[in-house]
């Protein structure tokens, strides 16, 4: 069967080109415009990723309010905003409400295609069955990559997709330093140097609100971000 992806987007003309690209590709697709329709729609059944403006209709912020909804029902959906606004809080704002990535309308389609494909190559680990666990144990982390969960002090951490395989990236060689290209390439994500940083930033405070203590994921200005013991 092919992936169904919810794309919601007030604008028509958008919404249409982005639903015949979206088929193009083979993915089934199930447009909303407007946060109602779209919500009584994933209250009884989840897409497999959606794609979320941000501003539907008269609600300014209605996109946030479904990705709050989506998150509730899924901790792994992959949820990407696409928007014409385009500033530092709103990028913020969506990455920390659980977005695994903010996109600008004015990106190519190829680009949002390259996105797409990326988040289902790693949601896809999760359905994947696997021999045996490989696991990856840094004194009170422990991360079990074939099931894409990571604990910290034997407590859960709920991660996004991209959060985990940015983290795992970095703790693969503790106290190396990884760049943000080395991080795009090892996630297999394809962001701009903005959103790594965002993520990084939601990372550390999922960890910190289970261990106010914790600073083990560190910035190396200039250079990029390492797990240090």
């Amino acid at each position: 069967m092919p992936r169904t992806i919810a794309l919601v987007e007030d604008d028509k003309a958008i919404r249409e080109n982005y639903i015949v690209a979206l088929r193009a590709q083979g993915y089934a697709v199930n447009a909303y415009s407007d946060r109602p329709s779209a919500s009584k729609a994933f209250a009884e059944q989840l897409p497999d990723l959606a794609i979320i403006d941000i501003g539907l209709v008269d609600e300014m912020e209605g996109g946030f309010l479904l990705c709050q909804q989506l998150r509730q029902l899924s901790q792994t959906l992959p949820i990407i905003f696409f928007t014409a606004r385009d500033n530092d809080v709103d990028t913020i704002s969506g990455l920390r409400m659980g977005a695994d990535d903010y996109l600008t309308k004015d990106i190519s389609m190829a680009h949002l295609l390259a996105r797409i494909a990326a988040l289902f190559r790693r949601i896809d680990l999760l359905s994947s069955p696997s021999q045996q666990s490989e696991q990856i144990r840094l004194n009170d982390l422990l991360v079990d990559v074939s099931r894409m969960t990571v604990s910290w002090q034997d407590h859960s951490v709920a991660l996004t997709v991209t959060e985990f395989w940015m983290l795992h990236a970095i703790i693969k060689r503790p106290g190396h330093v990884k760049s943000r290209q080395q991080l795009m390439d090892e996630s297999q994500m394809v962001v701009d140097d903005s959103t790594i940083t965002s993520h990084i930033k939601r990372m550390r405070k999922k960890f910190v609100q289970l261990d106010p203590d914790f600073d083990h994921i560190e910035t190396v200005y200039g250079m990029g971000y390492r797990w240090q013991s």
